[in-house]
């Protein structure tokens, strides 16, 4: 019985990966150095002030150079790692998903808060002055009088998230509702609600938090009027193509750092990333399910409220959708 529920599992795995197509370069062998990818959450000047510390000492420790790979963009970062111009980076779940079916990558850890809980939450933000808006229903108006922020494609709490919840779940289109939807990272949206430059963000607790910290006027200046369901905290990926012996030592050092050597020094340097990170946590690429699990249910609902398609058309693209759905399912329950 459990051998016929471990075949049931492992068909589903691959009938899963087999939906997106697997067109990355391979590696012709390990690198020599070890460019990581650090997605834009924020400006690169603020990402460098947080990372390039942790990538000093992932150097010493796994004995090879490591360099930080910055790209404008989410697409940037999983773009290099699919052509094998970045080996190891920092994805939110949403990009962490692409980089895995579609460059090569493998979530080896995560990342947790200094207090050992994890996860974080997507917010829909305004100004605190903005006494018209007050909670979600307040932007549902849709005469084309607000202007929106919202996240990078790539973005889990940024775009994702406010997708499926905001957007779908309520049925409404933001390009036919608001005045301008406008990508910006993070810190962009943030500062742009603060300084009535959009009327309206997508945003998450970790760049409140970290806002908080570095600019607190900039952070008192903005409301929350919406919070998501909890966000699994951060992949960390490695392209899955590399030998054994050097995955093994960049796990290890993630694993830890902090726990292990100069503890005082590895917690200083992850206090100062984001909103103050803790230990990084053991995981794979089971984590992502439920990311797979809600873009298909935005997809699905995209398609039932869709007025291009019809009726036959529709059932077979639900269909579709229904079945991948049913397969996560079964890995959800057997993870």
């Amino acid at each position: 019985m459990m051998k016929k529920t471990l075949l049931a599992v492992s068909a589903a795995a691959m009938m899963v990966a087999g939906a997106a197509k697997a067109d990355y370069k391979p590696l012709e062998k390990d690198p020599e150095v070890i460019n990581f990818g650090i997605i834009a959450t924020e400006s690169t000047s603020n990402l460098k002030d947080q990372w390039l510390p942790l990538l000093a000492d992932m150097e010493k420790s796994i004995g090879m150079p490591v360099k930080a790979f910055f790209a404008p963009d989410y697409a940037g970062v999983i773009e290099a790692m699919r052509f094998g111009k970045v080996h190891v980076a920092w994805f939110g779940n949403k990009s962490g998903m692409e980089a895995v079916d579609r460059s090569g990558g493998e979530v080896f850890v995560q990342t947790s808060k200094a207090d050992g809980s994890q996860g974080y939450y997507s917010h829909v933000i305004t100004n605190v002055k903005n006494t018209n808006i007050n909670k979600l229903e307040d932007i549902f108006k849709c005469d084309k009088s607000l202007n929106f922020g919202i996240g990078d494609p790539n973005s889990t709490s940024g775009f994702l998230v406010p997708s499926y919840y905001v957007f779908a779940q309520n049925n409404v289109d933001p390009k036919k509702c608001f005045k301008t939807v406008r990508n910006a990272n993070h810190e962009t949206n943030l500062m742009a609600t603060a300084n009535n430059q959009v009327d309206v963000a997508a945003n998450n607790s970790e760049q409140i938090g970290r806002t908080k910290l570095k600019d607190p006027a900039a952070a008192a200046k903005i409301k929350v009027i919406w919070t998501s369901p909890l966000i699994p905290s951060d992949p960390m990926v490695y392209r899955k193509d590399m030998s054994k012996e050097l995955k093994s030592k960049i796990k290890a050092f993630f694993l830890g750092y902090g726990r292990m050597g100069d503890t005082e020094h590895a917690t200083k340097v992850l206090r100062g990333i984001s909103d103050g990170q803790g230990y990084f946590m053991e995981s794979n690429n089971t984590q992502l399910y439920p990311i797979r699990q809600l873009a298909l249910f935005k997809n699905k609902l995209k398609i039932e409220s869709s007025d291009a398609m019809s009726a036959a058309e529709k059932a077979d693209k639900v269909a579709a959708i229904d079945s991948q759905l049913a397969e996560l399912d079964v890995l959800v329950k057997h993870q």
